[in-house]
């Protein structure tokens, strides 16, 4: 990334955050991306691909692809539930959901976001739609997460008691990576932004209700960021300065807002080799207590269990703390199911969250012995860390504590490429028999020259033999 042609603006005319973004990002190209964000990238954009089409089996993503199918047809863009194909729009509302329904995909935890469902929905539509190469691809997804990323951090953690930033914050990145995508102009990009800041909603409502929006909100936001690019394309302004202006998204969404978090190493840092990716099925609050309770777990063989004391940092216990689930969907934001399940069955992947699961009596009653709390120093913590703390005190008298600060999949304890190709492959091997190493093989091996319809048609072939 690098600084492109200066904006079009009279003289003594001050620069918008916006319009700083803006110029950054115009000139990005292949080859301003060292090779490890372009790797980075090809890691991002596979695991999109899996839970995406793993997703798109989940019964809300078949109520929003046979939405999109009926009410946003066309030919320009697949939809990876399915394998058909529709319009770009459908395509970035169908895939954001399908990508986000099943709490597998990727997670940044300074900015608390799941930035590929929202940006590479997007960029992957945008991309089909208009024919470019991979790099042109790789090169959007960059920037994507690099607004997105960034602007969550910006507003983190203020912004999350009430805002789901995967929905506020990646329907910039969804707008940004439509354009690069496009190859907007610099202005053009600050109309993207201004009209995408105006769209940017998703509150934390569902979940005093156990509703079904959260998978909606990336694809919302997916959606709003490429009719957000199309319009600024179309000519239509947006507001320059929607984040900082007196009515703009800081005004209105956050507090204590950092925005030194948008510009600073803006152009050589990239924010997408900060990212993570999940290997538990649930809400990556709860990732390092089931991380240390699997450490815990080879030291049990069998012994009775009296309590389990789980210590982690607020914000874990104001979106997981759920002492008795019913559903799937409350048992991915349980807490307690979450390490009850993983003592149990030594994981905690789809299956451990299924209603046969949840419903267990051994699951339930170990649920039972669970107890959270919030620890001041982890609450002070987060959102660099998201730390926690589990002790397992045995019939006998005897204590097992484990600790755990950055759970698997995180920087700082990543997974390899060969771990991530497992994910791939235990998502989609049922779905897609050998071809789901193939797959995971040809996306990190992409060539910047491809054309990505014709990864694309790959895996429509691979969908639809």
């Amino acid at each position: 990334m690098h600084f492109g042609p200066a904006l079009d603006q009279p003289a003594g005319h001050i620069a918008s955050l916006t319009e700083r973004l803006a110029a950054t990002i115009e000139g990005l190209t292949r080859a301003a991306l060292p090779e490890v964000v372009l790797h980075e990238a090809r890691r991002a954009l596979l695991d999109h691909l899996a839970v995406a089409i793993a997703g798109g089996t989940h019964p809300i993503a078949r109520a929003v692809s046979a939405l999109v199918t009926q009410q946003m047809p066309g030919e320009t863009a697949t939809v990876l539930a399915t394998g058909d194909c529709s319009s770009a729009l459908g395509a970035a509302l169908a895939n954001g959901v399908a990508a986000h329904v099943l709490e597998l995909d990727d997670l940044h935890q300074g900015g608390t976001i799941h930035a590929g469902a929202p940006v590479i929905a997007a960029a992957l539509a945008a991309a089909e739609q208009a024919d470019v190469s991979c790099g042109q691809l790789l090169a959007a997804i960059v920037a994507g997460y690099d607004v997105a990323i960034r602007l969550a951090c910006a507003v983190n953690p203020g912004h999350y008691r009430f805002w789901h930033p995967t929905a506020t914050c990646g329907v910039f990145g969804a707008a940004t990576a439509a354009s690069v995508v496009w190859g907007l102009s610099a202005t053009q990009l600050v109309n993207a932004l201004g009209t995408a800041g105006t769209f940017a909603s998703g509150l934390w409502a569902f979940l005093d209700d156990s509703a079904q929006s959260k998978p909606l909100h990336a694809g919302k936001a997916a959606h709003d960021g490429v009719l957000a690019a199309s319009l600024a394309q179309s000519g239509i302004r947006g507001a320059r300065r929607i984040l900082e202006g007196p009515r703009g998204f800081f005004a209105a969404m956050a507090e204590d807002v950092n925005p030194d978090f948008l510009t600073i190493g803006l152009g050589q840092q990239f924010m997408i080799v900060d990212n993570g990716y999940k290997r538990h099925a649930c809400c990556g609050h709860t990732h390092t207590a089931i991380d240390a309770a699997l450490m815990l777990r080879p030291q049990l063989e069998g012994r009775p269990i009296d309590r389990i004391d789980v210590e982690t940092y607020q914000v874990a216990l104001d979106i997981t703390d759920c002492p008795e689930p019913v559903t799937e969907h409350e048992a991915k934001f349980s807490l307690q199911h979450a390490v009850a399940v993983a003592l149990c069955d030594g994981q905690a992947g789809l299956a451990q969250f299924q209603s046969e699961r949840v419903m267990a009596p051994e699951v339930a009653a170990l649920r039972r012995c669970v107890a959270v709390r919030a620890d001041p120093a982890m609450t002070a913590a987060y959102p660099q860390t998201w730390p926690a703390r589990v002790r397992i005190w045995l019939t006998d008298g005897s204590v097992l504590e484990a600790q755990v600060v950055v759970p698997k999949g995180m920087p700082g304890n990543p997974l390899s490429d060969d771990e991530l190709r497992a994910k791939v492959c235990v998502l989609l091997t049922e779905r897609l028999g050998s071809q789901a190493a193939l797959l995971a093989d040809k996306v990190l091996a992409l060539e910047e020259d491809q054309p990505v319809r014709s990864v694309m048609d790959m895996v429509r072939r691979m969908l639809r033999p």
